[in-house]
């Protein structure tokens, strides 16, 4: 989709042309493109940010219609993410966030983040973007007012991870990521669920429909593996010391 929601529709007809067994898609958009291509072909989610409200599926437990898939809850996980990132950044007290305003999910993953960090009394500068062309302005402006940067991951965002990740290491800025490959593009942590585990499940759940079970009938699933990912790498390069304990928890250590 090259990070524009507009080629999921375009891309969700090809497939409906094709006259596809299952429509396999990944991230809320997608699967709202696909659903509106068609209600006839099975399709099936890796991830998608809140189906239920979205209105994906009807219900978690029986989903109807011609959905069903996993859920990301990568909003829930916004609390579990600074709890990590204030272990290797203690003394964070302005936390800045970067996110794509334009897609619901992201918006909705910072109103997570916000409410975190209100809790933990911490300051919050918000960088909200829409398109490529916004991010480099939009991290300039922080001229280090910002102690570490929550980037929230979307398909806009991930298309521009490494131009991200070289602006906030330019700046001095831990990174806290949602999904591990902007970890190996140079950020320094992520946690959120495992992606091959989700594409795994989603291939079991594909090979349900492909001996006749029906997606209505077929219940969403929710991430039930979870990796910690550190950049010791990055780590160095910022001068932080990742604690022992944290890199034990750790699923992988980059170095």
């Amino acid at each position: 989709m090259e990070g524009r929601n507009e080629r999921a529709a375009e891309i969700a007809a090809e497939f409906v042309q094709f006259k596809a067994d299952v429509i396999v898609v990944q991230g809320t958009a997608a699967v709202a493109a696909a659903k509106q291509a068609t209600s006839v072909i099975p399709i099936v989610f890796a991830l998608a940010g809140d189906p239920v409200g979205s209105g994906l599926v009807a219900s978690l437990a029986r989903p109807g219609g011609n959905v069903t898939g996993l859920s990301g809850q990568q909003a829930d996980l916004a609390g579990k993410r600074l709890e990590l990132l204030r272990e290797v950044v203690p003394r964070l007290r302005r936390l800045a966030i970067i996110a794509n305003i334009g897609n619901p999910f992201a918006a909705l993953e910072m109103d997570e983040v916000r409410a975190a960090v209100r809790t933990l009394g911490r300051d919050l500068v918000q960088l909200e973007i829409r398109r490529a062309e916004d991010i480099v302005p939009a991290l300039q402006a922080l001229k280090g007012s910002a102690d570490a940067l929550y980037v929230v991951n979307d398909p806009l965002v991930n298309n521009n991870r490494i131009r991200t990740i070289i602006l906030a290491l330019t700046a001095r800025l831990p990174t806290m990521h949602g999904s591990q490959d902007h970890v190996e593009a140079g950020g320094l942590m992520s946690y959120g669920p495992s992606y091959p585990d989700l594409f795994r499940r989603t291939g079991d759940l594909v090979d349900k429909i492909l001996r006749g079970a029906k997606p209505a009938d077929i219940p969403v699933e929710q991430p039930t593996k979870f990796d910690l990912v550190i950049n010791l790498i990055t780590a160095k390069a910022l001068s932080l010391n990742v604690p022992s304990t944290l890199l034990a928890r750790a699923d992988e250590v980059i170095e």
